[in-house]
């Protein structure tokens, strides 16, 4: 799914486009015991009520794509008989008015989620008839010849609020206030099937992670049983390692920051695109030959690059690349510059020393007093 697709399906968690027909929750406690269990028509909610639930199924459908929502792919074998897709359509086919169904269900959540403390099960089933569209893009409400039938579940931390003090308005004095368990923001959750291409494809699945680098993976594999794809945070260490594998010992300065720039650049032109994007061995090769590399480093790119990410992997540019900085470090000294002007560090032999040199015609500040650079 791209950004649109993502957009679409959370727009429907308002009062005037729901399209939820039932809620179901599971409260389990850090003893992973099932301590509360919730079945309801989701529109029989109090408004106030609803509208929480609108929040959490929406974060649940945040972040960046790739990073925190990641497009996933059954295998063949998931979808044989008695395979997790399996399982997960006859769930959402059901419509969680199937007990036993629901049972299994937290009972997998419970058996591959990775949680110390206490945790909410929110599972969702929605309807959505899919809008046609014009060739202008205006969306065509008469025109629908699909619902999207599917599956949301939201995994909530629920923790204890903080000891404190309180006004009490009834007996109008100043008390200890009552700790509560409180329902947080999603952890992890999935979307099932997938809305590709703006309809139903059952062969794939959206996955959320709050944290990019925590991806759980026994639960992708157990509960979804989709392929386990690269964290960010794994991605961006396999193209620093692709870096310092093709520069080698000498590799320089200049060049690092030309395949910086050369990615930042790639981002840019594609930012109004709705698909992330992915670059390969090719788009690889050619951002590293395109930001001055060698040609005789090159010579083993394609070795460097099948080994740090895979014979058929590739990279999503906005986690290898810093958009939003570009930090320079020795032992002693951090420094921080502006991406869009990390041509203002230059190195050069001074007195027979390595040295960064940075053009200070502008005022700077020191602790945030203004100085001069000399007297």
């Amino acid at each position: 799914m791209n950004k649109k697709e993502i957009l679409e399906i959370r727009k429907q968690f308002t009062p005037a486009n729901c399209a939820i027909t039932r809620i179901c929750g599971c409260y389990v406690d850090h003893e992973k015991t099932k301590v509360v269990e919730s079945k309801d028509a989701f529109l029989s909610l109090p408004e106030e009520e609803a509208f929480k639930y609108f929040d959490i199924f929406k974060k649940t459908l945040s972040g960046t794509v790739g990073k925190n929502m990641l497009n996933l792919e059954f295998p063949l074998d998931a979808e044989m008989p008695g395979g997790t897709q399996e399982f997960l359509l006859k769930l959402r086919d059901s419509k969680l008015q199937d007990d036993m169904l629901l049972e299994e269900f937290y009972d997998k959540v419970i058996a591959t989620y990775e949680y110390a403390e206490n945790y909410y099960i929110v599972l969702i089933h929605a309807m959505y008839d899919i809008p046609g569209k014009s060739t202008d893009g205006l969306e065509m409400f008469d025109a629908s010849d699909e619902v999207y039938e599917y599956l949301l579940m939201s995994i909530c931390p629920v923790s204890l609020s903080k000891a404190g003090l309180c006004y009490n308005a009834q007996d109008n004095r100043i008390e200890d206030r009552v700790r509560d368990w409180i329902v947080d923001m999603p952890d992890k959750g999935f979307l099932f099937p997938a809305f590709n291409d703006r309809g139903t494809d059952l062969h794939s699945v959206l996955y959320y992670t709050k944290k990019s680098e925590d991806l759980q993976p026994e639960m992708i594999d157990q509960l979804l049983g989709a392929r386990m794809p690269m964290s960010a945070d794994t991605q961006k260490e396999s193209f620093q390692m692709m870096i310092e594998d093709t520069l080698g010992e000498d590799g320089d300065y200049e060049t690092v920051r030309n395949i910086h720039e050369t990615l930042n650049d790639l981002i840019e032109e594609h930012k109004e695109e709705p698909e992330p994007l992915s670059l390969d061995v090719t788009e690889m090769r050619k951002v590293f030959e395109q930001s001055g590399v060698d040609a005789q480093k090159m010579e083993n790119f394609d070795r460097n690059f099948e080994t740090n990410v895979g014979e058929k992997g590739s990279l999503l540019a906005t986690n290898i690349a810093e958009t939003k900085k570009f930090n320079i470090e020795t032992p002693d000294i951090v420094i921080k510059v502006n991406p869009d002007r990390a041509d203002l560090v230059e190195t050069r032999m001074i007195d027979g020393r390595q040295c960064l040199v940075i053009p200070v015609d502008d005022h700077i500040e020191v602790n945030g007093i203004n100085v001069r650079t000399m007297k």
